[in-house]
């Protein structure tokens, strides 16, 4: 499977207010995927699971297996129905976050998680969206941001695999409490824009970092 990245410089100094209608879109649809701009909107309960086992079953089947994702004890999801997979660490436990799709998350450090959401769009490709820097500075600052939040971007990364494109960024959302750090990989494809989250409290972020980061860049959107 070729992958290709491409590193991007941010010009942050120079980018404005001004939003795009896709981005006003997003907006729009903030009930779904702004839940990572507060913590408080976990359910504890568990998924029925009554279509995940399938999901699970076929993963190898789509898959590699990296060496390095099984060296470090990884699990596969894989969503044949809504198109989509990425590995996540395999002590962790599946839980529902409202709005979204699919999540997993430590079990001690509910911080610490990963989720999926995707929105319809008529849109075929990311890039369709306009400028990526704005469509991700736009996404931080305006969407998984809360008001009494400070949004700061510290990288972003683009690759291309089986011909789909895919935006991976990190961030840091500071609170007057507290502090949250993320990888977010967004992707369009099924008429869908998908993004992907994985995360956890700023404090730890310098040792789980690494091992996150693969998590985001797991994320694979599937052909239906």
């Amino acid at each position: 499977m070729a992958a290709t990245s491409l590193s991007l410089s941010l010009p942050w100094a120079a980018i404005t207010n001004r939003v795009s209608a896709e981005a006003n879109t997003l907006n729009r649809h903030a009930n779904i995927i702004a839940c990572s701009a507060s913590e408080n909107t976990f359910s504890h309960q568990e998924r029925s699971g009554m279509r995940r086992p399938f999901l699970w079953g076929v993963g190898a089947l789509l898959l590699p297996t990296s060496p390095l994702l099984a060296q470090e004890n990884y699990e596969i999801f894989v969503d044949k129905q809504d198109g989509y997979s990425y590995y996540y660490p395999s002590d962790w436990r599946e839980f529902d976050f409202r709005g979204h799709d699919s999540a997993f998350k430590d079990r001690y450090l509910q911080l610490q998680n990963v989720r999926l959401s995707f929105i319809p769009t008529d849109k075929s490709d990311i890039r369709d969206l306009g400028p990526i820097e704005e469509v991700v500075a736009n996404l931080v600052k305006h969407v998984y941001s809360a008001p009494n939040q400070v949004a700061n971007i510290m990288e972003m990364r683009e690759r291309s695999t089986d011909g789909k494109h895919y935006c991976t960024f990190e961030y840091v959302l500071t609170s007057p409490n507290f502090s949250r750090a993320a990888f977010a990989t967004i992707a369009i494809g099924n008429g869908r824009y998908y993004t992907l989250i994985v995360g956890a409290n700023e404090r730890r972020w310098r040792k789980f970092r690494n091992k996150l980061k693969l998590v985001a860049d797991s994320f694979q959107v599937l052909d239906i």
